[in-house]
C-alpha cells in the first residue's frame, strides 16, 4: 500500500515510520483492494498540561470511499497499534457491506432477466 505519512510540527524517527509502514502494510489481509493512505502525526497536551500524548489519524483509500481512525496513546506505537485494530473493524464491515451490495444487485439482474422470482 502506498502510505504518505505527515509528521506535524516534528520530525518523525525514520524507525518510528517504517513501524507505522510495516504495521498499517498488515491491512492488506482483510482487504487487498486498499489503494493509499495517509497518517497524520501529532504530538497534543492531554489532560494535565505537562504530559504529551502522541495522535495519530490514518485515512484509508479504498474503492467507493475511505476509512478514517484518530487513536492516542502514550506512544505513536502504542496508538499505532489502536488505530490497526479500529481498522480491522472498519475493513471487516465495509467487505460485508459490499459483498451484500453486490449480492443484492446481482439477485436484481437475475430477477429482471426472468431467472429467478421475486419474493
Amino acid at each position: 500500500m502506498k502510505l504518505q505519512v505527515h509528521s506535524i510540527h516534528f520530525s518523525a524517527d525514520p524507525k518510528l515510520l517504517a513501524f507505522i509502514q510495516s504495521k498499517l502494510n498488515k491491512l492488506d489481509q482483510f482487504y487487498d483492494r486498499i489503494t493509499s493512505g495517509e497518517v497524520f502525526l501529532r504530538l497534543s497536551k492531554g489532560e494535565s498540561s505537562k504530559v504529551l500524548t502522541k495522535q495519530l489519524d490514518v485515512k484509508i483509500n479504498v474503492p467507493g470511499g475511505y476509512l478514517f481512525v484518530k487513536e492516542e496513546g502514550r506512544s505513536f506505537e502504542e496508538a499505532t497499534d489502536l488505530a490497526l485494530e479500529a481498522l480491522k473493524a472498519q475493513l471487516k464491515r465495509f467487505k460485508e457491506k459490499n459483498r451484500d451490495t453486490k449480492s443484492a444487485e446481482s439477485e436484481g439482474a437475475l430477477e429482471q432477466l426472468g431467472l429467478i422470482e421475486a419474493e
